[in-house]
């Protein structure tokens, strides 16, 4: 019987265990898409842990822990609904004068389209809206159908955040317990090795999201400020957007400071808007080489190519969602191989 190369024998024994791990992370994405809201439920209760349960730690010094949590949480919900009423009003306020302006601002930009470089025939821009208007009218049908389903899409959002708040109640209430009763769970000779993945997990994941929400409210403070100064309408909105686009690394920023541009050259004009656009890069320039490396390097150590690969995986995996997502599991999956290979440099820290 001929015997098989051990190079051959090698890369077989890796090939069938490859194919294996495969399987696997293929049913757990599965899983995950069958029950999305679910798993986005309770990766937002996480979130809100990592966020609240410093405070609820605090005020449980001076009150049952169940009343610490319940002011740590209404508090914060009455914090975020007092911030979307303030930009809600400012967003209403100047509804007026945005009308006006914004249709002086679409005329000079048909006016600099006609001129040089450009020259555009202005029958084409009145072709374009004419063909807008025809298309609105003749799909009025489907439009109505998506305002429909968005309505369901809505409850959808709705329905996570409840489940949500519901975890996270519980995680920063017994969380410990909690993570303690399925150690208890696992085989004897398993459970060492759980606790520290565990623990670098849960430090790696409440670094990062403390980090980013940092990262994000300093973006936000000084896009804001930025487009206060140019009088860019909606400065309010367009730095609330700034901040929830700074969740998604690298091209989060870009994309909100895209949309104030735009905002800014209807309102404004080009000078303007071009001022903006160099906003994105100087942003970007903080951002990446002083807040970042300031703020998350000692919770997150990616290269930068993986932050951008994981984005844009789980941008094509799951959508916004996918790409917000990413960067942690990423980085928590990092910071768990690395405590199991060198269970020494990982820090007994309870979380």
């Amino acid at each position: 019987m001929p015997r098989v190369n051990p190079t051959l024998q090698t890369a077989a024994a890796y090939a069938w265990r490859s194919l294996a791990v495969g399987a696997v992370v293929y049913a757990a994405f599965a899983a995950l898409g069958r029950f999305h809201e679910v798993a986005a439920a309770v990766f937002l209760g996480l979130v809100v842990t990592a966020v609240l349960r410093p405070i609820a730690d605090v005020l449980a010094r001076l009150m049952p822990r169940s009343f610490a949590v319940a002011v740590a949480l209404f508090g914060s919900i009455v914090l975020v609904l007092g911030v979307l009423t303030l930009v809600g009003e400012a967003a209403a306020g100047e509804r007026a004068g945005l009308e006006r302006e914004f249709g002086d601002g679409l005329d000079r930009i048909e006016h600099w389209l006609e001129g040089p470089p450009f020259r555009l025939n202005p029958r084409t821009l009145d072709d374009l809206q004419s063909r807008i208007g025809q298309y609105l009218s003749s799909h009025r049908s489907a439009l109505i159908s998506t305002a429909v389903s968005g309505v369901g899409r809505l409850v959808e959002v709705v329905t996570v955040f409840v489940l949500a708040l519901f975890c996270s109640v519980f995680f920063m209430h017994s969380g410990d317990r909690q993570w303690d009763w399925f150690c208890d769970q696992l085989p004897q000779k398993a459970r060492a090795r759980v606790a520290i993945a565990g623990r670098a997990a849960w430090r790696t994941f409440t670094g990062y999201t403390r980090g980013i929400i940092l990262v994000a409210g300093t973006n936000a403070v000084f896009v804001g400020l930025a487009l206060f100064a140019l009088r860019v309408p909606l400065a309010l909105p367009l730095a609330l957007l700034e901040f929830f686009a700074a969740f998604i690394p690298l091209i989060g920023s870009p994309i909100a400071l895209a949309v104030a541009a735009v905002v800014a050259l209807a309102a404004k004009g080009p000078i303007v808007a071009a001022v903006v656009l160099v906003l994105i890069v100087v942003i970007g320039q903080i951002e990446g080489h002083v807040l970042h490396p300031l703020v998350m390097s000692w919770a997150v150590r990616l290269h930068p190519v993986v932050v951008a690969l994981s984005v844009i995986g789980g941008a094509i995996a799951a959508g916004v969602l996918g790409a917000v997502v990413a960067v942690p599991l990423v980085s928590v999956l990092w910071s768990v191989r690395q405590a199991l290979v060198h269970p020494g440099e990982s820090a007994p820290t309870k979380g």
